[in-house]
């Protein structure tokens, strides 16, 4: 699915070929309230970089891929620029050795990102400001092969010839790669299932007037799904669909009875030190990273008890070599699925420090699926209980965690 080359606005009939591989898009006259570009930076690690603009409001952007030398070019209608350094160069090494943003024209910025190797756009998406955020588009940048690239590069020259040929004006209503798609093809649609928290007899946390943990992650959780299914790319079911209650090892079983692809449980707790706040992504550890991690596993793994029913005995088993490889897997492509989840909440919503965490929760024990635990944030805490009852922000993060699923499916095909 590609949906990001469409330019600007822009005027090609007057523009060569060779002119058209260079620049791509054409300088017009500014429409009134364009906004300012009010920074730009670009975080790089081995496997993937980020490029971030802040706006001062949503605008259009469009994306090349261009060569001779090897870059990626990114505009976006703006109208001024107020970036502190315009040339930088990123502080680790990975597939981007240098940038430079530019006023290329009265109503576009330019960020050029220098490729020191073969890469490729995964997803680009534009935020609504929020809170003390503005608004901003976000690049996420991935390796790519040689052949990939020139691909790429072949096809935006094409694009551009085509239009030029017809004379072309063409304008942009919305360019971001929609929450669990993908710049980059799947071969198959993985199995997601998601699993809402609590439910029936068990509220989980609930605070001052009937608010009740299993409500707010059943809504949520349903949004997610909406947006999965949406994509095209994934086939989601809901370990609960309405008020019901599950035993903790019936979550665990529907996963790995219909052989998931992956398995996310989604909560909302609480905590007696309310000023803790911020969405966080758990794997399984029998050592947890701090005490309240502790506290918050013991506490989900009791809720069986707590409901009324008593944890059944699990006669033990002989672990042998398959089983301790199977594990050891399980757990690292965990951790992968939580630094993909974590990549995109960043730029959306406020995260606890140490985002990623580890903690002993029962519901993350299947030794053959990929699993975490999601909290959105706590009840206790009151920013962050205004935020998980608010429509806007349940989409903004839902939509975030889309992006991040999809995001761990397509590294897992991604060159090594």
């Amino acid at each position: 699915m590609r949906i990001l080359l469409l330019p600007l606005l822009v005027c090609l009939m007057s523009m060569t070929v060779g002119s058209l591989a260079q620049e791509a898009v054409a300088p017009v006259s500014a429409p009134v309230g364009l906004p300012n570009v009010m920074d730009v930076r670009v975080t790089v690690t081995p496997e993937r970089a980020r490029l971030v603009i802040d706006l001062a409001a949503k605008t259009e952007f469009s994306l090349v891929s261009l060569s001779e030398p090897d870059r990626l070019a990114i505009d976006v209608r703006a109208a001024t620029l107020t970036v502190p350094e315009p040339v930088a160069t990123p502080s680790e090494e990975g597939v981007i050795s240098e940038y430079r943003v530019e006023q290329a024209g009265p109503d576009r910025v330019r960020t050029t990102l220098m490729l020191s190797a073969p890469a490729q756009v995964q997803q680009a998406y534009v935020l609504d400001p929020f809170e003390d955020q503005p608004a901003r588009l976000v690049v996420d940048i991935i390796p790519a092969s040689a052949g990939e690239f020139a691909t790429n590069v072949a096809r935006d020259l094409a694009t551009a010839q085509d239009m030029a040929a017809l004379g072309a004006v063409v304008p942009v209503t919305d360019s971001s790669t929609p929450a669990g798609g993908s710049e980059l093809p799947i071969a198959t649609r993985p199995l997601v299932v998601i699993d809402p928290g609590h439910g029936g007899i068990d509220s989980g946390a609930e605070a001052a007037g009937g608010i009740k943990e299993k409500d707010i992650v059943l809504s949520f959780a349903l949004k997610l799904q909406q947006l999965l299914v949406d994509s095209g790319r994934f086939d989601v079911a809901l370990t609960r669909e309405d008020d019901t209650f599950l035993r903790l090892e019936e979550r665990v079983a529907l996963a790995r009875n219909n052989k998931a692809d992956i398995f996310i449980s989604i909560h909302a707790d609480s905590f007696q030190q309310p000023e803790i706040r911020g969405a966080s992504v758990y794997t399984r550890d029998e050592n947890a990273t701090d005490v309240l991690d502790k506290v918050l596993a013991d506490s989900e793994n009791k809720s069986d008890v707590i409901a009324g029913f008593a944890m059944p005995q699990m006669a033990p088993e002989v672990v042998d070599i398959l089983l301790d490889l199977m594990r050891r897997e399980m757990r690292h492509q965990s951790y992968t699925l939580a630094q993909s989840i974590v990549h995109q909440l960043e730029p959306s919503v406020t995260l606890r420090r140490f985002p990623v965490r580890q903690a002993d929760f029962f519901v993350l024990q299947a030794p053959d699926v990929p699993s975490v635990l999601v909290e959105l944030g706590f009840l206790s805490n009151a920013s962050d209980m205004a935020n998980l009852l608010q429509g806007d922000w349940q989409s903004r993060t839902a939509d975030a965690l889309a992006r991040g699923i999809s995001s761990y499916f397509d590294s897992l095909s991604a060159p090594q």
